[in-house]
């Protein structure tokens, strides 16, 4: 019986040893991110933090879980399904949270994009984490690929993120550097004339 469960999870290996350790990696990736904004002296409150920051930590954590729960020893399919599916709903119950602190920051407003990558793609992959752990038992071969999607889905959304973030920073920190240039530079001169010579 124990040989029948292992062999599907077992054929998965390497893909979860791959996904896994990249999510642990990249998650190093957003304390960089942190420090950046730390020294670029950026105005970012806790809000924007939790809003934008600390998901994409969420959603390598959560990479790195559903790799390491697969790669368990488990006895019976059904067991490992519930470990996915808890996984899932605490995970749309966090992008419930993300929701609603994205719309109550106000340090930054966000576009289609934000809303793309930082809602949207992250809750179809933990609502599909619960569909896909209620069918694992009937039907393996097929959650167990859908389950795969999701968890390299949420590792391409914290790379995504990760990358917004520090581009996002790249283009604020100059923009102040080119005011500051420009302030600098004064009124240009103004062409020779008459009017301009000096008076004798």
């Amino acid at each position: 019986m124990h040989e029948t469960i292992a062999l599907p999870l077992a054929a998965w290996e390497s893909f979860y040893v791959i996904v896994g350790s990249s999510a642990a990696a990249l998650t190093g990736l957003q304390f960089v991110v942190i420090a950046l904004i730390a020294e670029a002296g950026m105005r970012s409150t806790n809000r924007e933090i939790a809003a934008f920051g600390t998901p994409t930590v969420v959603h390598f954590c959560a990479a790195l879980l559903v790799s390491a729960t697969l790669s368990a020893p488990w006895h019976t399919l059904s067991n490992a399904g519930l470990a996915i599916g808890a996984t899932g709903v605490a995970g749309v119950i966090y992008a419930a949270i993300v929701i609603k602190r994205a719309r109550r920051q106000e340090g930054y407003q966000p576009v289609f994009e934000d809303w793309l990558w930082h809602v949207v793609l992250p809750l179809c992959a933990y609502m599909a984490l619960v569909v896909t752990a209620i069918l694992l038992r009937r039907n393996p071969t097929p959650a167990l690929f859908v389950i795969g999607a999701s968890a390299l889905l949420l590792l391409f959304i914290g790379i995504h993120n990760s990358w917004d973030t520090v581009t996002y920073l790249a283009v604020e920190r100059l923009q102040p550097r080119k005011e500051h240039r420009g302030q600098s530079k004064g009124p240009p001169d103004a062409p020779a004339g008459p009017q301009n010579l000096p008076p004798p």
